[in-house]
């Protein structure tokens, strides 16, 4: 009698491959991020527990990130923390600093990002540009709740063009 050793065995070597599978999806291509904070309303709302697909296929140069794209980036004041954004300007790009009244260029490996609702959102008006190199993916679909499910606009703000 071969004893429980054999689905033991099985058991254990499809968990593994399972978990090898999911990390290296997460790790290369996509991954969910839970909402928090109001600085995407009203594109992302955390009261609504939204959930976001991120995409990581933009971070390889055949597919690139482009001016309205909603990124997930980490924080370049709190490396542990990823932050939710809508990307305003691209490295050589020359933008108007709200409130400032100063004119920029975004330095080669940055770009400026800022969030929708500009009143709460602590972003590159606050920190300036940010590093490409912080960057994880963009938000390419709200996955939950169920009646928020579907594609996130790609869009610049009124008066960013």
């Amino acid at each position: 009698m071969a004893g429980p050793w054999p689905l033991l065995r099985s058991i254990l070597r499809n968990c593994v491959a399972g978990t090898l599978v999911g990390v290296t999806v997460n790790d290369r291509y996509a991954s969910v991020v839970t909402v928090r904070g109001t600085s995407m309303n009203p594109t992302l709302e955390p009261q609504q527990g939204d959930r976001a697909l991120v995409s990581r296929l933009c971070l390889d140069a055949r597919y690139g990130l482009s001016r309205g794209d909603v990124v997930v980036f980490r924080s370049p004041t709190e490396h542990r923390s990823l932050v939710v954004k809508r990307l305003i300007a691209l490295p050589g790009d020359w933008i108007q600093v709200p409130a400032a009244q100063e004119i920029r260029q975004i330095p080669v490996g940055h770009c400026w990002v800022e969030g929708d609702n500009p009143d709460v959102s602590w972003d590159s008006r606050s920190y300036g540009p940010i590093p490409l190199g912080l960057m994880q993916g963009r938000v390419t679909h709200i996955v939950w709740p169920p009646n928020r499910i579907g594609p996130v606009e790609r869009k610049m703000p009124e008066g960013r063009h």
